[in-house]
């Protein structure tokens, strides 16, 4: 039995499926925090605790301050003695790679996570090993943004350097535009978990083609693909992903590209003993590299995985961190494919409820129904952290699965009633 140091976590579904993986391997873990209220907040609609919160231990700490948190988790290991570490929050996976390091645990170079978590460096670095993407340019300011956008030449996509989520993610087709998209960059000089951001304005050539990601673990020097998913895309300006599909509906010559650019982005990042979630886009040119995202795939991707092949990817997350060789045994499951859903907002107001979920839950081909609580203040999403929830769907018989999601979402009307300026400032804080 092994004990895992979780440091932080998304409160989504791998904040669910990790300690789940974790259990299930015969482990056990600790679970360190700088807020435990952020958890608490995020209980099951059940009642019951957040599953984080099962943790044989409890710790809170400052995990934004290095220098007070790696003599922290020495002490800690001397007394626990953890035999890995582990996190699903993107911000916090330098802090874990660099715990690892400290402690002589398994897990990715400190220094390749960081640069894959700081999309300009994963740029910098990608462009040098001569791993294909869009053109690009990093600025510090407005100015330098708009001097370098005239040479890549509009339309193009203004990003942060390290935020998630399609967060303050937009295309631009003119000066205007762009100006706007800086300034609301410098109007978020802090992210969601309190932590000061790089003041970089990263702009890139805007791909079109199919966007897909590639889901990798990487132990013992060697790469595994495990799969290539599909991703739907909607929101204009901005890039919200509106559903996926395991595995995507493409040709082999295809599937065979975009796998064979994630694992050379991988391997030119340097990153080992780690899960990978890479994004590609299909271009007329060839595929070329969105970004290398160095944990399991969010949005439920994950379990379409499972539920297609058997293999567990919060388990392999668990297994490499743990220094031990993960099961990517492909097994039958009667799947064919499996898709997901997301529901979006498209008005603001308090959530009253979603007409027609009664149609869809247990239909033939449902997995998951998943949908928010009436009383939520919601506004129109601009990114994908504004899901009201989502359908999951799985086909026995071929590529099916994401044609019936997207039928079944469609059938789902939230319906809303209209909130008071103080709940709509809130939410929008």
């Amino acid at each position: 039995m092994g004990h895992v140091l979780v440091i932080e976590s998304w409160v989504g579904s791998m904040s669910r499926l990790l300690p789940r993986a974790i259990r299930e391997g015969g482990h056990e873990f600790t679970f360190l925090t700088r807020d435990l209220h952020h958890y608490l907040r995020a209980a099951p609609a059940d009642g019951g605790p957040h599953p984080l919160l099962a943790a044989r231990n409890l710790i809170t700490a400052d995990t934004n301050d290095m220098d007070a948190l790696l003599p922290l988790v020495e002490r800690l290991h001397a007394v626990l003695g953890f035999d890995g570490v582990v996190s699903s929050c993107d911000y916090y996976l330098p802090a874990v790679a660099r715990v690892a390091e400290r402690l002589g645990l398994p897990g990715p170079a400190a220094g390749a996570v960081e640069n894959a978590c700081r999309k300009d460096r994963t740029r910098r670095v990608l462009t040098e090993a001569g791993v294909p993407g869009p053109r690009f340019a990093h600025c510090a300011d407005t100015e330098e943004a708009l001097t370098a956008a005239r040479e890549i030449g509009y339309p193009l996509v203004v990003k942060p350097a390290d935020l998630c989520a399609g967060m303050l993610v937009r295309q631009v087709d003119d000066e205007s535009e762009l100006e706007r998209a800086c300034r609301a960059l410098a109007d978020f000089p802090v992210n969601a978990r309190g932590r000061q951001r790089a003041p970089v304005i990263l702009l890139e050539e805007l791909l079109t083609g199919p966007e897909v990601s590639v889901e990798t673990v990487s132990f013992d020097g060697a790469t595994h693909v495990i799969g290539v998913t599909d991703k739907s895309i909607g929101g204009a300006p901005a890039f919200i992903e509106t559903g996926h599909m395991f595995p995507a509906d493409l040709g082999p010559e295809q599937t065979r590209a975009a796998a064979d650019t994630a694992v050379a982005a991988v391997a030119a990042l340097g990153l080992d003993h780690v899960v990978c979630h890479t994004e590609v886009k299909l271009t007329p040119a060839g595929p070329r590299l969105i970004e290398v995202n160095p944990r399991p795939a969010g949005n439920r991707i994950t379990e379409l995985v499972r539920h297609v092949t058997g293999v567990d990817l919060a388990a392999a997350c668990v297994d490499v961190a743990l220094g031990r060789t993960p099961d990517l045994t492909v097994r039958p499951t009667g799947v064919r494919s499996a898709a997901i859903a997301f529901l979006l907002p498209t008005d603001g107001g308090i959530l009253t409820g979603v007409e027609g979920a009664d149609q869809v839950r247990g239909g033939p081909g449902v997995v998951e129904l998943t949908l928010a609580e009436p009383g939520r203040v919601v506004r129109p999403a601009t990114s994908n952290n504004e899901y009201l929830g989502h359908v999951m769907t799985a086909d026995t018989e071929g590529p099916g699965a994401r044609a019936l999601a997207e039928r079944l979402i469609a059938r789902l009307r939230p319906a809303y009633e209209l909130c008071s300026a103080e709940q709509a400032a809130a939410v929008n804080a």
